[in-house]
């Protein structure tokens, strides 16, 4: 399977709209622990409508759950093996610079490294994937 640039911007999409939304989704979801009910249903019910009800979760949700329809459509033109590590990877990416703008975490010199790392071996995966031919 060929694979195209148009591909590989899907797939760092899909990262994008993964990793940006975890930091949201997190913050959304306080308060979560407060919530309390007398059964085990009760507690679930109550922590769905706590969720459902909540736009600073909600929105985020939906973004996130775009990214995984993308995705699911990226995935029909796209070798599993580029899918997997491009998205999975640079999600982690997203993630953390995400968490460093809303000031969740200190930024470590190890998180550098293993960031510049991360986006070495995806460019590698990339480039690999995207000079192979079709052998028929």
């Amino acid at each position: 399977m060929v694979v195209g640039i148009d591909s590989v911007i899907y797939l760092c999409l899909v990262a994008f709209l993964w990793g940006v939304t975890n930091p949201f989704l997190k913050k959304g979801a306080q308060g979560l622990e407060k919530i309390k009910a007398t059964s085990v249903y009760g507690q679930f019910i109550k922590e769905q409508a706590f969720l459902i009800t909540n736009l600073r979760y909600i929105l985020p949700f939906l973004l996130n759950q775009c990214g995984s329809l993308l995705y699911f459509l990226t995935l029909q033109s796209t070798d599993i093996s580029l899918a997997l590590p491009v998205s999975n990877s640079l999600t982690f990416v997203f993630t953390a610079i995400t968490g460093w703008f809303l000031g969740e975490e200190k930024v470590h010199r190890n998180t550098y490294l293993g960031m510049i790392l991360i986006l070495c071996g995806t460019t590698l995966c990339c480039w690999d994937k995207m000079n192979k031919t079709v052998e028929l």
